[in-house]
């Protein structure tokens, strides 16, 4: 290993690899090395993370750590079968239950990754209600097996749905900027509107047939959309008055994203299920899972969990996850990511005022996004969803050139960088994503 070029790199992977949500065969940055918020190319260009690659390196890259944890937990035991209890998975499961509040959670089913994550809460949802229909939103993305691309809403479920899967019912979460409202002062009408049209689509589908609505607490993959003042609280009071499960999918927003453990701790409403990956381990090994309340432990006490997974708890991920979660409590960084909003937001905000091709900020801890407009006064967006484009492909492309690593999908900008940056890396380059947004002022808007 490491006897390789960077073209070479680049040529094998062009060759021989299936590239996810792409046609086969196109060219990829060939990354050498990665520490805290950075990576390399061969060429030794550097590159700062403002990403966290997919919302998932929350403590950056190569944390010592967690990589000693790793280590020294492989020259034990790499890995142990599910039936068996290792000192890693029984403490991180108890970890979790502490995080998500015990009082109301008991148990954790361990996964690879948020897909299987989503898949398990609905298969455990189905098994204890005795009910089918899971209901989900438009705008959402809760992975690419089977059932959890069925409850995905963007265009990424579209080849599951050929032969696809039963019950699966979409209904339209809300969008304040691209539905024409103002946050923080549209609520109370756009929350009562939305909680109207969800509560008469369960009666037309059948509440008695609903097992689970399942939501992303802040919906990441499509534009970091906060939810309207209100709103996760009037689910939740549907889901209670209907006896459906409500399942919390925090994969991306989980673990600091937003400021707290768990982004549904931002509101007032407890979710019956909470499913989780990424920030669990940052990436190091994968692992996800999905803690469960108390009702849903104690069913499982009395009946036979039909779930399974050759590597539930696998023990190395195990220890990744313990290391973790050991360095955000012990290194406060709750409190670390409430200091960095106060300049990642402010600055978000800037570029609304500052800048023609950017309609709206949104912002919760460290998780953000720039909804990218070609007219502010008409909110008409840069790039229509579902509607290919250049202008983003060319905004992502400079930023790229320009050391600013970053995604995003259909007008918007993410902009979650590592929960471990720090303010002179802020500073040094955000500017950045400013001189970008200036060029697109000129070459795309109105």
């Amino acid at each position: 290993m490491g006897n390789l070029t960077g073209k070479e790199v680049a040529q094998m992977h062009k060759d021989y690899v299936m590239q996810s949500w792409s046609k086969s065969g196109v060219d990829a940055l060939p990354v050498e090395k990665a520490k805290g918020i950075y990576f390399w190319d061969y060429d030794g260009k550097k590159y700062a993370d403002m990403a966290s690659l997919l919302v998932c390196s929350n403590l950056g890259h190569e944390l010592p750590e967690i990589v000693e944890a790793i280590k020294e937990q492989a020259d034990k035991m790499c890995f142990m079968a599910p039936a068996y209890a290792s000192e890693p998975k029984s403490k991180l499961a108890k970890m979790l239950v502490e995080a998500a509040g015990a009082d109301h959670f008991k148990r954790v089913f361990f996964t690879n990754g948020g897909a299987e994550s989503n898949e398990n809460a609905i298969k455990m949802a189905r098994m204890v209600t005795g009910r089918t229909k899971v209901f989900s939103c438009y705008r959402s993305y809760h992975g690419a097996t089977l059932g959890a691309s069925n409850a995905s809403g963007d265009w990424r479920r579209f080849a599951a749905e050929i032969g696809g899967a039963n019950g699966f019912v979409k209904f339209m979460n809300p969008q304040m900027y691209r539905d024409g409202y103002t946050y923080g002062v549209d609520d109370e009408v756009v929350t009562k509107k939305a909680l109207a049209d969800l509560d008469l689509q369960l009666r037309y589908e059948g509440p008695q047939n609903v097992a689970a609505i399942l939501m992303e607490s802040i919906v990441g993959a499509n534009g970091v959309i906060l939810p309207p003042k209100g709103y996760m609280e009037g689910v939740r009071k549907l889901c209670d008055k209907y006896g459906i499960l409500m399942i919390c999918d925090e994969v991306m927003a989980g673990f600091f994203r937003t400021g707290k453990w768990f982004a549904w701790q931002n509101f007032d409403f407890v979710p019956d299920m909470i499913t989780f990956a990424k920030g669990v381990t940052c990436g190091y090994v994968q692992l996800g899972g999905v803690i469960v309340n108390k009702k849903v432990a104690d069913y499982f006490e009395e009946n036979v969990l039909q779930c399974g997974l050759t590597y539930s708890g696998h023990t190395l991920a195990c220890a990744a996850g313990v290391a973790a979660l050991t360095y955000y409590k012990e290194h406060n960084i709750e409190q670390h990511v409430a200091e960095m909003h106060e300049i990642v937001a402010p600055f978000m905000q800037k570029m609304v005022e500052k800048h023609k091709c950017v309609g709206e900020a949104r912002c919760i801890g460290l998780f953000g996004a720039l909804e990218m407009v070609k007219n502010k006064e008409t909110r008409e967006p840069l790039q229509e969803y579902g509607v290919p484009g250049t202008a983003m492909p060319w905004i992502f492309a400079e930023l790229k050139k320009r050391g600013f690593a970053t995604f995003g999908r259909e007008n918007f900008i993410e902009v979650c960088p590592p929960l471990i940056i720090t303010k002179e890396e802020l500073e040094e380059y955000l500017p950045i994503l400013d001189e970008v947004l200036t060029m697109a002022d000129e070459k795309f808007c109105d």
